[in-house]
């Protein structure tokens, strides 16, 4: 198994904390390998920004993503950037509060979570991120939910650690159907 990831987004979002936690959970609790490449724009807030995420069970000997096999995009630069890179049986995940999309990609698997309004009615905006990555985990197969939540723990700041595993389950619970937003938030209790 070997999967390229690409994270995309503005700076402000939390991106390469995602990226970072991303790559954590694959090779620290999933035993697996992972590398992890960042790229910001010119500024630190509000530009374009990207985290490159290889999770494999061999060793990875070139960082950069060369065929980006997932994709989640949490901006529309981002998105109209980076989705004409993925093949036909790529996963695109996306933001739909702040991604509209003209014409859908041919991908294998289109699917849309409102991240940042899930975030801001259960949480914090700030925490959409990890609502994202929860999404991300039920959605493929890459890494497990346990991983990802001792990497969440591991990562963020002390006093936050029940936040953000709330998003995280926000985001693993959510099943598309949006007067379910209640009940995902009633599943996502926040305990670890």
């Amino acid at each position: 198994m070997k999967k390229e990831i690409r994270i995309t987004g503005f700076g402000g979002q939390g991106i390469m904390l995602a990226g970072y936690i991303m790559g954590k959970a694959a090779s620290i609790y999933d035993k697996k390998h992972a590398s992890m490449v960042q790229a910001y724009g010119p500024e630190a807030r509000g530009s374009a920004c990207a985290a490159q995420v290889i999770v494999s069970d061999h060793k990875i000997n070139y960082p950069y993503v060369r065929e980006q096999e997932i994709l989640l995009a949490m901006s529309q630069e981002g998105f109209d950037k980076y989705v004409p890179l993925c093949g036909k049986d790529a996963v695109v995940l996306y933001d739909e509060n702040l991604v509209e999309i003209e014409k859908p990609p041919k991908v294998k698997i289109f699917k849309a979570i409102p991240s940042t309004r899930l975030a801001e009615k259960n949480a914090r905006r700030m925490v959409a991120n990890m609502v994202m990555l929860g999404f991300f985990t039920a959605q493929t197969d890459v890494i497990s939910p346990e991983a990802m939540k001792e990497a969440i723990l591991s990562s963020v700041p002390k006093g936050t650690g029940d936040l953000n595993i709330k998003a995280f389950e926000l985001g693993l619970n959510y099943d598309g159907k949006k007067e379910d937003l209640k009940k995902a938030s009633k599943k996502g209790g926040g305990d670890s």
